[in-house]
């Protein structure tokens, strides 16, 4: 399962297709699978097992890297976080080529809504200072539904929707956004604490930058001349096949590292 809510990108429904019969319009035909997205979404996977990594090494003391207040590092956190989203578009674009297959991406939000939950849980308990309730994947589960407005817009004015996303936390912040069931928004005057924090805005601008910039690429022909790539390496294929699994491969990677590392600073403690 992958950790954005889309659909998937390969052949269209069946239902679809029969539709089309009854109704006497042509076929649409089926889309393969453009593994080029899955190997991105891995690489955004491997650098955001880098980061947690740096930032585990300070929750132990093993290492003072200043991950969350170095600004390259804030710059890359953001750069993994912004990658995920326009990717969230750049799926969902490629899904409606040939009709969303509804049941499938219910599926696919249900899981993601479920994992935001736990997280949101375990986070509760584990860091009730600072815990996630509103961080990457509620992020993604809520702009997985808000993109979907956006799917049959021209491309320009999806990324001047975009740009007035990126806009908003500059042009209407105020302290009325600043009560804690706004804070999802982005809009309040402070930073709120939490150990992730992926807001409405500006970041929903990344989805439709996404969207925006796959459509004018399905234009221009990309989709298909990438659908015939595949990964012929070991490290493509394997970054390829965590974007395939990108849900479980992001809910499963820091419980291990803490562990790991949280054996190693016994160790050496």
């Amino acid at each position: 399962m992958r950790i954005d809510a889309d659909v998937e990108t390969g052949a269209g429904p069946i239902a679809n297709r029969h539709a089309a019969a009854l109704a006497g319009e042509p076929r649409r035909p089926a889309r393969a699978r453009v593994q080029a997205l899955d190997m991105a979404r891995g690489t955004a996977l491997a650098a955001m097992a880098v980061y947690h990594f740096s930032w585990d090494l300070g929750f132990y003391g093993l290492a003072d890297l200043s991950v969350t207040s170095a600004t390259g590092w804030i710059v890359f956190a953001r750069m993994i976080a912004g990658s995920f989203l326009a990717l969230v578009g750049v799926s969902l674009m490629l899904a409606a080529r040939t009709g969303i297959k509804w049941r499938g991406y219910l599926k696919r939000l249900a899981q993601v809504v479920a994992a935001a939950a736990a997280i949101t849980i375990a986070t509760w308990f584990a860091f009730p200072g600072a815990f996630i309730y509103f961080g990457i994947l509620h992020a993604i589960a809520l702009f997985s539904v808000l993109a979907l407005v956006f799917l049959r817009l021209p491309p320009l004015l999806t990324l001047a929707a975009a740009a007035l996303a990126f806009a908003a936390p500059w042009l209407l912040s105020g302290p009325l956004f600043d009560q804690p069931w706004l804070l999802w928004s982005g809009l309040g005057t402070f930073f709120p604490p939490s150990n992730d924090y992926v807001p409405l805005f500006p970041w929903f601008g990344a989805t439709l930058a996404g969207l925006g910039l796959g459509k004018i690429a399905e234009t221009a022909g990309l989709w298909d001349r990438l659908a015939g790539w595949r990964p012929d390496t070991g490290p493509a294929r394997l970054a390829a096949f965590a974007g395939r699994h990108s849900l479980l491969v992001y809910l499963a990677h820091q419980p291990v590292l803490l562990a790991l590392l949280g054996a190693v600073a016994w160790a050496v403690g």
